[in-house]
């Protein structure tokens, strides 16, 4: 622990506390954790790296934006050329130890006959503990996606101490996995806020935000861990909303991630760390993921409630696009959806709830366990 502590303490250029009380050290971008990955060693990265594909906006639909780039106090952010890093402290460290294994899931797919035709059957085993519902794109190892997006509702789940509740965009092929959400873990960020999180795992190696070596951050304005700064509420006109990308740079291979609706670039996954991911991915995936420790009642997802169909009610993730390997945007028109708990957790797959382009819809959600208990 005293190793891993002396790695994450970089000296600072200047500390800010923001709008939520985290302080964050402004790091130079040449001296962040990154940089310590063996294979990044010799890296010719700058701090005004760009893709070389700039995305631009796709739709814009009336909701409330989750305004994550106005977090810092007095609206004084960090100087050119340094990363936003949110200081770790030994108790950080304590807790992080209890962090269960990563999630571990498999799917597959297999043709089944009805009726006369064949149809694609979705088998899918999570890790103990772990539950989800979700929906997913990619069904055959010979898929070729360099990347996907999504506008996710954002809601503040109650969860325990070992219990963490999230949604994410999880690109994939074999072992190797990038992805982006919200989520509520005090296990890992020490509070019940509902923060963004980033999370790759490179074969064996696995890790969340900037705790350990891959993810360079070019922005510096957005932490990879920010606080979301309002909530969704069921009922609402509206619901706060945040747009995450993942998208593959055809030139270098890097996977770049993506903010907000004008697509802010926050950093990239260097192509070098991956062995799978190093080529295009198979697997795209969207929806919500729970954690329980055994024994310990399963937490609420999403909007805590079963999905009834109102995007005023319900959790969800919209606008649901991939990224062919000739850098087109597709707008997703099937997926495959997947239930661990259906008497605890629900997904409803909507393509087309309104009328144009993007506006594929997945409404998800449930209650879990514990909300069970206190009715009975």
């Amino acid at each position: 622990m005293e190793k891993q502590f002396k790695l994450l303490k970089k000296s600072a250029v200047k500390t800010i506390k923001n709008i939520h009380g985290d302080i964050y050290d402004c790091v130079d971008f040449y001296k962040q954790h990154a940089f310590d990955h063996p294979l990044l060693k010799n890296h010719n990265f700058y701090p005004q790296m760009k893709p070389t594909l700039v995305r631009t906006k796709q739709n814009s639909e009336n909701s409330s934006t989750s305004l994550s780039s106005r977090i810092w106090l007095k609206g004084k952010g960090y100087p050119p050329g340094t990363a936003p890093i949110r200081r770790i402290t030994k108790e950080d460290l304590i807790r992080h130890r209890n962090m269960p294994s990563p999630e571990d899931a498999t799917f597959h797919a297999q043709l089944i006959a009805t009726n006369n035709t064949s149809e694609l059957e979705g088998i899918y085993k999570s890790s103990q503990g772990y539950k989800v519902a979700i929906a997913r794109a990619g069904n055959n190892p010979k898929s070729k996606f360099a990347g996907a997006e999504m506008t996710t509702s954002l809601w503040n789940p109650l969860v325990s101490d070992k219990q963490h509740s999230a949604c994410r965009l999880k690109i994939q092929k074999g072992y190797d996995i990038v992805q982006v959400g919200w989520r509520v873990d005090p296990t890992l960020y020490g509070d019940m806020q509902t923060r963004l999180y980033i999370h790759f795992q490179a074969g064996n190696q696995q890790c969340f935000n900037t705790l350990c070596p891959g993810f360079v951050v070019v922005n510096t304005q957005i932490p990879v861990d920010t606080t979301f700064s309002g909530m969704s509420h069921r009922g609402d006109e509206a619901s706060w909303e945040e747009t995450m990308a993942i998208t593959k740079d055809p030139a270098n291979g890097n996977w770049w991630l993506y903010l907000e609706k004008n697509h802010i670039q926050i950093g990239f996954w260097p192509q070098e760390i991956f062995t799978n991911l190093a080529s295009f991915a198979s697997n795209v995936e969207w929806g919500g993921v729970v954690y329980s420790p055994p024994g310990v009642p399963e937490p609420p997802m999403g909007s805590s409630y079963l999905p009834i169909g109102k995007t005023g009610y319900d959790a969800y993730c919209r606008g649901l696009t991939i990224i062919n390997d000739k850098g087109e945007t597709i707008d997703v028109d099937r997926v495959i959806t997947h239930v661990d708990s259906p008497n605890l957790y629900q997904i409803m797959d909507v393509p087309h709830l309104r009328p144009g382009k993007y506006q594929h819809f997945v409404l998800y959600g449930g209650p879990g366990e514990k909300a069970q208990v206190q009715i009975s």
